[in-house]
């Protein structure tokens, strides 16, 4: 090309959760069935939407307005309604104009990141959820900062190490919480939330609170919201509808801006956002429209209910089923639906294998294990989809040092998730002991 076309940092969007499919549709082209958990799509895992819910969406389909623009900043009635529902917690206290939708999360967080001048730097949890870690890396040219979440502690965060990054980082702007988190599954308590707080008090900082699970907990555990000690601190909670109606395909999510006149520079950020929207003229309506409908449901909570604690339940199977395996570690999952499993990385070597019969995925597998310096976790997920057909996501690709894989906590038919849990707990004692 004439000039350079990528900017620097570019090349830091990646995304494993989706790139390990490409591995999984080339076994699926020799013939083979793949079991995915790789990506928190709950329609692909056999959950079912409510038919009243459908009968909502089908009848916003039969109103003109659905096929229209909405607002710039979303439509007017949906950010009162979400408003009201922030401002019942009792915490910071919410207008319509303090909420802003975008096409998911996705959209929201690459727009935030877009914004920020290159020098200013969010840390973020590690394991990193993907769309964060590569966001924030590619917006200033450079790795991630981000900072530890302790396996042997709940997954909850080492905050000393996080105290000390941004001590001694005055480039550090704002701090990023994921809560339920993704991957781990962790809820944080409120103490923890109000150490988050003390620390951006301490240093000037904004607090970013992605909350797209919030309603997703279980086993005895509720989520704590941001808005509820954030005090008067500037703050964005991402928050969204993919995970919890469940409608990933409505790529609705939006933020919500709290103590925005706190800060001279947060309030000049707010209105960047939303001059940016302007430009796009508006986020998708449909499911806009659906929301208050939805969510106000005499059947809404009863539902969201039934379904937390399926998931609760599954994460009961999984432990009853990889619990006694040695060699790994895992922690009783909270929220979300996700499960983060550790291997002892002194229990693993390059030379490690799975048994498999069939040549053509022999031959498929030793072209995916060229690169020497591939992470052993990933050349285990590599095995694993050769093996056993299983699509699971290296730990080492959540910005982690840690070696080990994500799951999903999604499937619903009981039958096929233990059998999908039985051959993985097959798999890793082979592979550990080969």
């Amino acid at each position: 090309m004439r000039q350079l076309l990528l900017r620097p940092g570019a090349e830091e969007l990646t995304y494993e959760i989706r790139g390990i499919v490409k591995k999984a549709r080339q076994v699926e082209a020799l013939g083979y069935e793949m079991t995915w958990e790789n990506i928190g799509d709950p329609i692909q895992k056999s959950n079912h939407v409510p038919d009243w819910m459908k009968e909502i969406i089908a009848d916003l389909l039969k109103q003109d307005k659905t096929y229209g623009y909405a607002d710039s900043k979303g439509v007017l009635e949906t950010r009162k309604f979400l408003a009201e529902l922030t401002n019942q917690n009792g915490g910071a206290q919410i207008t319509a104009e303090d909420i802003l939708f975008f096409n998911g999360l996705g959209d929201a967080i690459a727009k935030l990141y877009q914004f920020l001048i290159p020098t200013a730097r969010i840390i973020g949890p590690s394991p990193a959820y993907s769309t964060h870690s590569s966001a924030e890396a590619a917006h200033a040219n450079t790795a991630p900062i981000t900072y530890k979440l302790d396996p042997d502690n709940q997954w909850l965060p080492d905050m000393e190490d996080l105290y000390l990054k941004v001590k001694y980082n005055p480039a550090i702007v704002g701090i990023l919480i994921i809560n339920p988190d993704n991957p781990t599954g962790m809820v944080y308590p409120r103490e923890v939330l109000e150490g988050f707080v003390k620390i951006a008090e301490e240093f000037n900082l904004l607090l970013i609170a992605d909350e797209i699970y919030q309603n997703i907990t279980y086993n005895g555990i509720t989520a704590v919201g941001l808005s509820e000690v954030i005090g008067n601190r500037p703050a964005i909670s991402l928050k969204g509808i993919s995970k919890e109606f469940p409608w990933p395909g409505a790529r609705c999510g939006w933020m919500e801006f709290y103590n925005r006149e706190g800060s001279i520079e947060f309030s000049k950020l707010c209105q960047t956002l939303e001059n940016a929207k302007m430009i796009e003229v508006c986020s998708t309506i449909l499911p806009q429209l659906a929301i208050p409908r939805i969510m106000s449901h005499p059947e809404y909570r009863a539902y969201r209910t039934r379904a937390n604690a399926q998931i609760g339940k599954r994460s009961e199977w999984m432990a009853e089923i990889l619990g006694e395996i040695p060699g790994i570690k895992f922690n009783p999952t909270q929220g979300a639906f996700y499960n983060t499993i550790v291997f002892d990385e002194a229990l693993l070597h390059p030379n490690q294998k799975l048994p498999i019969e069939d040549p053509r995925l022999q031959a498929l597998l030793d072209t995916w294990l060229t690169d020497a310096t591939m992470p052993l976790d990933k050349r285990f997920v590599y095995y694993l989809l050769a093996s056993e057909r299983i699509c699971v996501v290296p730990i080492s690709s959540f910005c982690s040092d840690l070696r080990g894989f994500r799951v999903t906590l999604l499937e619903e038919n009981e039958e096929v998730f233990k059998d999908t849990f039985r051959r993985l707990g097959k798999a890793i004692q082979q592979y550990l002991k080969s």
